[in-house]
């Protein structure tokens, strides 16, 4: 194919438009709509921005994905340290191969630039073929082939373990700090608390009767259950037990119930619940024998911010960390438990009159991505995505390829990212609030001043609070 004679002019002379620069700060909620390199003000923002969000936050199912923006946020508030997921160095042979298809992956997913995750899944898929080829035989008897291959898998394991450990150690790092200002009692850990629970109460503060808040989070850590601990919001997952809270494949619809004093056999639904979903594993999570043989994934007592020589941190990472998906040795734990996970992150979103906010999501999971996309082939959702930047050009991408602009929210730059610009300004206040909602019909009950009926804004008023005792 012969390109263009120049970047301006196609080969049949014709002038191309230029290609449109992409402004710092965009914002378009409903009619709303603005593109700006500048600062944009509060002010002439706020107005439309949290009425359109506190509308899209009575949907009839609500989720919320979380990606690693939100601790990263909140590590910076803190003064914590934020986790970095650049390329690690391996040190073995064939490292260029595994760099090399690192790399292709993340260009598969439109991500750009390799993370170490990437390497993680790459150097998995080398031990693996390292595996097969370790057993292979010639006549009977091990072959040159056959030594060099173990030899290389055990080199290539161990060097993977130690990335392991070293990556669990700087989320548990991050965890640390974040941890360590959350307990204070000075003003740095009243701001760092206020922030976190005033977002995670936004769209956790749902009226008990409706569909439960499903939060969806790709990170490691558990910044989004400590501070769900401190508000004390309760956590359905698909953890089952007491001692050794064991990950099940029935949900079953599980619920949180009271009984109301004085009244019997009406039990309500408990508030302040929320369905918790880490689509990527946890630090906390490990793979061990069940019993009846099969790998089962446990979560073990690992305290946030735990420190790198605690009991609870394993010594195998490789049975330790879930990475999506695990450099597994069998294909039933590399297929389990994601398959279920992403089973819940369909069921929560791909339905009539759902909407899913983003926080922190960068676009860079192809996995996740093709499920969002397929929730938008339903005309009754909403996708309402609020990023601190445009993740190298990955979510304007993702919303080309859709094609669904009226089923989306963007709330995207420095100034709409930034946590607590965003709890300050644009979110709606967390309450689940009946009083406000009389407050409101009581004023539109009241008549204006020598209207109708004669009375005054005084009178309407108490005329007005009468009706709505009654």
């Amino acid at each position: 194919m012969d390109e263009p004679a120049s970047p301006g002019i196609d080969t049949d002379g014709a002038k191309r438009p230029a290609p449109e620069v992409r402004k710092t700060h965009e914002l378009r909620v409903g009619p709303h709509s603005m593109q700006s390199d500048s600062e944009p003000l509060p002010a002439d923002h706020s107005k439309h921005v949290e009425p359109w969000l506190a509308a899209l936050l009575q949907a009839e199912f609500l989720g919320l994905l979380v990606g690693s923006g939100l601790t990263t946020a909140v590590a910076r508030a803190s003064g914590a340290p934020t986790l970095d997921m650049a390329m690690a160095t391996f040190g073995c042979d064939h490292e260029a191969s595994v760099n090399k298809a690192a790399a292709e992956a993340a260009r598969r997913c439109a991500r750009g630039a390799p993370n170490l995750e990437d390497q993680i899944r790459a150097a998995g898929d080398l031990i693996a073929g390292l595996g097969v080829l370790s057993h292979s035989k010639s006549e009977g008897k091990p072959s040159e082939l056959t030594n060099k291959a173990a030899r290389l898998k055990l080199e290539w394991q161990d060097s993977l373990d130690l990335r392991l450990r070293e990556f669990a150690a700087r989320v548990l790092d991050t965890e640390r700090g974040i941890g360590a200002v959350l307990r204070s009692r000075d003003g740095a850990g009243d701001r760092v608390r206020r922030l976190l629970g005033s977002f995670l109460l936004t769209f956790a503060s749902r009226a008990a009767s409706r569909e439960r808040l499903n939060l969806f989070t790709t990170n490691y850590d558990r910044v989004l259950e400590y501070g769900s601990d401190i508000l004390g919001l309760r956590i359905l997952d698909r953890f089952v037990g007491q001692m050794e809270p064991t990950f099940r494949a029935s949900r079953l619809g599980i619920d949180m119930h009271y009984n109301p004093p004085g009244i019997r056999g009406e039990p309500r639904y408990l508030e302040g619940v929320l369905r918790l979903t880490k689509l990527h594993g946890s630090i906390d999570w490990r793979q061990s024998a069940g019993v009846i043989g099969s790998p089962d994934v446990a979560r073990c007592s690992l305290p946030f911010g735990a420190p790198a020589d605690h009991p609870a941190v394993d010594a195998d990472p490789g049975s330790a960390l879930l990475i999506y998906p695990n450099p597994a040795k069998d294909v039933e734990t590399l297929e389990y438990p994601y398959a279920d996970l992403f089973r819940d992150f369909a069921a929560g979103i791909c339905q009539p009159n759902a909407v899913l906010f983003t926080y922190g999501y960068g676009f860079g999971d192809d996995h996740i991505n093709r499920v969002i996309a397929d929730m938008l082939t339903i005309p009754s959702t909403h996708l309402a995505i609020m990023s601190y930047d445009d993740a190298s050009g990955r979510i304007e991408a993702f919303c080309r390829r859709t094609g669904r602009d009226e089923q989306m929210t963007l709330l995207i730059g420095p100034h709409f990212g930034d946590l607590e610009t965003l709890v300050d300004s644009y979110l709606p206040k967390p309450a689940i609030d009946r009083t406000t909602w009389k407050m409101v019909d009581l004023l539109s009950r009241r008549l204006p001043r020598g209207g109708p009926g004669g009375g005054t804004t005084e009178n309407a008023g108490m005329k007005g609070s009468g009706e709505a005792e009654a």
